[in-house]
């Protein structure tokens, strides 16, 4: 394990041993005020805050399960362990809520009375003070170092300090006007909470299935491959993520026809020294597009092409271009937008109109992707 990455692992760690003793405390206080005070919805919020820290042990057991090693089973490492934990306290979220909205349910065809005492309030109100400060805190160390188990849990934390201040408010509600509106209030809260589950849950989900590449990232990483000299081009750029900063990838890259296989082998290994410096992505494999570079009438022929390719709507990148005078084959790849009605339409229109104006060669159009669109 290098350093940085076990830096990294502390520091959740840490964090999530500070959160469960935050919330274990909490939760003892509160459930002693809960039920002195006869309050469901103070009860309902120590219930809230054992489900807080059992989310801060699983991501401290998601982080040391996601930090081993790779294996022969698994050779790109455990890190996406670290989506499945975030998921599990999503749902840990989400069932919470749905518990607290039966019992508050409950509550509004049954009504308490509730008692409360000046020593309750304060321990709420403390509670509520205590939970900003644990959630802003933990949220930023998740931001820090890209967890989104502690990101989640610095929401949750969030959420539940708003609970606690509606409970507050419940309680000023009734001592003033002697109105009871705490069983409402679990109502209206769990929502909120089943709400909260349901974003991060869905969150989690597209991160287990696979995101598009980060446009920003994809960009930054072709300008990069680009700024090698004889490098016309970067494209088809996958991105394939294994756990948060884990990264291994592939591209293709535009050279001159002109480069020997020694140069060719020195250059994909320079990009790859260089990009992996530079975002700590892996290239696991570069593949080449060869240019004519040599014939200026083939050249003629690339700007000729392009034009027709670019008259269709939705066309988005004309790379790979490659001519044989002698054999009379072309070959080259378009990327056509995911907003085109009919993908397929526009690649065959494009393919016809060129074999029309190339009508003695054999063509070779491939319809390309671009992941980062």
């Amino acid at each position: 394990m290098n350093k940085t990455v076990d830096t990294r692992e502390k520091a959740i760690i840490r964090t999530s041993i500070i959160g469960i003793a935050a919330n274990v405390l909490l939760a003892v206080f509160k459930a002693v005020i809960g039920l002195a005070s006869n309050s469901i919805a103070i009860v309902m919020d120590a219930v809230n805050n054992i489900s807080d820290a059992g989310s801060s042990l699983i991501t401290i057991i998601g982080t040391k399960l996601a930090g081993r090693e790779p294996d022969k089973k698994h050779p790109f490492g455990y890190g996406r362990i670290e989506y499945l934990s975030a998921m599990i306290i999503s749902i840990i979220v989400l069932y919470a809520g749905i518990t607290s909205l039966i019992e508050s349910v409950k509550k509004i065809l049954r009504p308490d009375i509730p008692d409360y005492s000046f020593i309750s309030l304060v321990i709420v109100a403390a509670a509520v003070a205590v939970k900003i400060v644990l959630g802003r805190y933990v949220k930023s160390v998740g931001k820090k170092v890209n967890s989104s188990s502690l990101v989640n849990s610095g929401e949750d934390a969030t959420l539940d300090s708003i609970i606690s201040a509606s409970t507050l408010l419940a309680a000023g509600i009734f001592l003033i006007f002697h109105v009871s509106l705490e069983a409402w209030l679990g109502a209206i809260i769990s929502i909120v909470i089943i709400k909260s589950g349901f974003e991060m849950l869905k969150e989690t989900i597209s991160q287990v299935l696979g995101e598009r590449n980060d446009p920003d990232l994809a960009k930054s990483i072709k300008e990069t491959v680009t700024s090698f000299p004889d490098v016309q081009g970067a494209y088809d750029l996958v991105l394939n993520n294994y756990g948060p900063d884990a990264w291994n990838g592939s591209v293709h890259i535009e050279v001159p026809d002109t480069y020997s296989a020694d140069q060719l082998d020195q250059l994909i290994r320079n990009i790859q020294v260089k990009v992996y410096a530079e975002y700590k992505v892996i290239l696991t494999a570069i593949g080449v597009y060869s240019v004519n570079t040599r014939d200026k009438d083939i050249i003629e022929a690339k700007k000729r092409v392009s034009e027709i390719v670019f008259s269709h709507p939705h066309v988005l990148q004309m790379h790979g271009f490659y001519m044989d005078k002698e054999k009379k084959t072309m070959r080259f790849d378009v990327v056509i937008s995911f907003d085109a009605a009919d993908r397929k339409k526009i690649y065959q229109a494009i393919q016809d109109d060129v074999q029309k104006a190339y009508s003695d060669h054999q063509l070779q159009i491939t319809m390309d992707t671009d992941f980062s669109e």
